[in-house]
């Protein structure tokens, strides 16, 4: 599988495309890189393809915060600029400027 260049960047807020939650990527997957298992339990229907961009996302709904792993397919800009209330935002990120966050620079 070749690997194609992410659509998406570090920091941006996307939303699924056909799920109602959305969130702020903290990194990326050139490919999949999960379980078959969990691939498998999407329906066949709807499954993406593996030889693409998937994205760690720390994604929120109306109900909850949680990390969500969605392929490039799947997701849209989030133009709705409103922050991510996730609670690990603040951890990872700075401000929130044009719809992405700047990621924190931490020193080791």
């Amino acid at each position: 599988m070749l690997a194609r260049e992410a659509k998406f960047r570090i920091g941006e807020v996307v939303r699924h495309r056909f799920l109602s939650f959305r969130g702020v990527i903290f990194d990326v997957d050139p490919t999949f890189d999960h379980t078959d298992e969990w691939w498998e339990a999407i329906p066949e229907k709807i499954r993406p393809k593996k030889d693409q961009p998937y994205y760690h996302l720390l994604a929120e709904n109306e109900k909850t915060h949680y990390t969500a792993y969605v392929s490039e397919q799947n997701l849209l800009m989030d133009e709705s600029g409103d922050p991510v209330t996730h609670p690990e935002v603040d951890d990872i990120f700075g401000d929130l400027e044009d719809g992405r966050y700047e990621p924190l620079h931490i020193e080791h």
